[in-house]
């Protein structure tokens, strides 16, 4: 019995090394909201975790590979193809992940993200049949964590892209980003989001009053994209208010 019990702890602790977080993944962690002070490490780390996840599929790596795709793909991508390969990657990483780990949130959010990104870059209306899959990873997203502030981004964002044929809506789109910005109102992804619907539904003093907001903000959740993104595209969005008042 005492010989069993010494066989047991050690293959528990075997198990918990095997599991142990991979520096990679610490590293991702720690600079996904700082990644725009060294741009060109997006690109080591992206190759890195490839390998890596070869080796050692566990699902933090997984999931740690998905996240630096969309980011490569978002900011470090020259082309569309470019785009488009980062973003295949990462969705099947993800749902590698989503397999291994069904009630994982980030993974079944990370799936569902690449999903929607994979068919802004190839056009809403030839990925539409990616459309189930994408509204199932959000709603299950949304079941496992209902306080992650990115998951209704995500949802505003294809109600947003959708045609209304095909279930777009503008006011399903307010009503998600509003909800993702209650959570947080300083993430400013989610605000120059918001500004895009009021923009559509002819809002413009509201809209131009979120995009000065996200200029103004001093403390962004995500200080890389405020930086690389939102804060550009909220200049932009103005930019054109004022071309066309």
């Amino acid at each position: 019995m005492r010989l069993a019990t010494i066989v047991l702890l050690m293959l528990l602790l075997a198990g918990t090394a095997g599991a142990a977080e991979s520096p990679l993944v610490a590293e991702v962690r720690a600079k996904a909201t700082r990644y725009h002070e060294d741009l060109p490490r997006i690109d080591a780390v992206r190759t890195e975790l490839a390998q890596l996840v070869k080796t050692d599929p566990q699902v933090d790596n997984l999931i740690a590979l998905a996240q630096v795709c969309f980011i490569w793909g978002d900011v470090r991508a020259r082309t569309p193809e470019d785009k488009l390969a980062a973003y295949e990657q990462g969705r099947e990483a993800a749902k590698r992940a989503v397999e291994l780990a069904p009630r994982n949130a980030a993974a079944h959010f990370w799936h569902g993200v690449h999903i929607g990104r994979w068919g802004q870059t190839k056009g809403a209306v030839r990925s539409l049949f990616l459309l189930p899959t994408l509204k199932q990873e959000i709603a299950t997203a949304m079941e496992l964590d209902p306080t992650f502030p990115p998951v209704y981004s995500l949802s505003g964002s294809v109600y947003f892209e959708v045609p209304g044929v095909f279930g777009g809506d503008l006011d399903k789109a307010e009503q998600m980003f509003r909800k993702s910005l209650e959570l947080d109102p300083r993430f400013t992804g989610a605000r120059v989001g918001l500004a895009r619907v009021l923009i559509k539904k002819g809002r413009i003093a509201d809209a131009r009053r979120e995009l000065e907001t996200v200029l103004e903000e001093k403390s962004p959740t995500n200080l890389a994209d405020w930086t690389v993104k939102d804060s550009r595209r909220a200049r932009e969005l103005l930019a054109s208010l004022k071309q066309n008042p």
